[in-house]
């Protein structure tokens, strides 16, 4: 039974191989329909497995993909199916690998190649230093692709991406190194970049003794400042704003850390940038709220002066006078709300622990 089920999940994935192999073939021969062919085969690459095909693929064979070993979650994508396929049955991977070659330079052909090849990339033998080279510079240009399509969409559909770029390449120092030297530090400064979003600050201290040289590293410092730079870098190019605001709740995990003068001068710069209304930035309230708390965590010296000043700069805005008061008004009202009914609670608490005393002496 076990036999069946795997020859069923290999037929099964070696036909959608073909029928890749096939847009493919497509998009080569037809250039006027090619981006919308690639754009489209990139889609259907990161689309979510249904129930149906999650029948055929968890299928408990000897070969099969089992979701806790491969840190699939609720969330199991077409293209975390194929990158172990690959690396398993790398015959059905090599047409495709030729075929993205050929287009290498069209728009969603790093997208595909890091997403279907991602693994294949460190569990094979590459001898020739060039395709090595090449391959190693598209997963990076990729994976920054993807990775920003997550990020303005609010979505993680390619956390499993992430999490094993992070995990098992940058935290593993003998995979590491089959990139090469100048692929390893852009991989580096695209998960500094990301590894917010993705909820993976318990890695942070790990992650940041596995850096690899830079040659600037005399003039912009160590690790830690090459990370917080990606950081403020990433920051103020978020528009998003749940995503700026996850961002904003996390950054407080940089408490500690020891920066030159100038990445810390950085730091608070971005951060205040976004606690006062208007341009550049128009953040919302939420905003302003979160990056002046992240501000009171990372520099509590010097607080009170920023809140007069932060102060002063909302009365040069008139126009959000009204709703400054009405927020000032309805917070007052929830502290006293909630004030009362804590107060509520423990005299009633106090009240049963007496009577329950009482008995106890009774």
């Amino acid at each position: 039974m076990q036999q069946i089920s795997a020859t069923r999940r290999r037929a099964y994935l070696s036909a959608l191989s073909q029928e890749i192999q096939k847009k493919l073939q497509r998009a080569e021969t037809n250039p006027a329909q090619r981006r919308n062919l690639l754009q489209e085969l990139f889609a259907d690459i990161a689309l979510e497995v249904d129930d149906r095909a999650k029948d055929i693929i968890l299928s408990r064979g000897s070969d099969a993909i089992a979701p806790v070993d491969e840190g699939f979650e609720d969330q199991l994508c077409f293209y975390d199916v194929l990158s172990v396929h690959f690396v398993q049955v790398p015959e059905d991977g090599q047409p495709i690998l030729d075929l993205i070659v050929k287009l290498w330079s069209q728009s969603f052909a790093s997208h595909i190649f890091v997403l279907l090849f991602h693994k294949w990339l460190f569990e094979v033998e590459i001898e020739d230093s060039e395709k090595l080279l090449r391959y190693s510079s598209a997963l990076v240009q990729g994976s920054a692709n993807v990775f920003w399509i997550d990020i303005q969409t609010n979505t993680r559909r390619f956390q499993s991406l992430f999490r094993y770029l992070l995990e098992d390449i940058t935290l593993d120092r003998s995979r590491l190194t089959k990139l090469g030297l100048q692929a390893q530090r852009d991989l580096f400064l695209l998960l500094s970049r990301t590894i917010f979003f993705y909820n993976a600050v318990e890695k942070l201290g790990d992650f940041l003794n596995s850096f690899p040289p830079f040659p600037n590293s005399f003039l912009v410092g160590g690790p830690a400042d090459m990370f917080v730079i990606e950081l403020t870098d990433q920051l103020q190019k978020l528009k998003v704003e749940p995503v700026l605001l996850h961002y904003l709740s996390q950054i407080k995990v940089l408490q500690g850390l020891e920066l030159r003068m100038t990445t810390s001068t950085r730091l608070k710069t971005c951060l205040y940038s976004f606690t006062s209304p208007g341009g550049p930035m128009y953040p919302t309230r939420a905003v302003r709220h979160a990056a002046r708390n992240a501000l009171d965590a990372l520099f509590p010296v010097g607080q009170y002066p920023r809140h007069l000043i932060s102060l002063f700069f909302r009365l040069l805005y008139p126009w959000y006078w009204p709703s400054s008061c009405w927020y000032f008004v309805m917070s007052c009202v929830k502290a006293l709300f909630y004030s009362l009914i804590g107060l509520i609670v423990s005299s009633w608490e106090g009240i049963r622990g007496h009577k329950m005393s009482k008995r106890d002496m009774l």
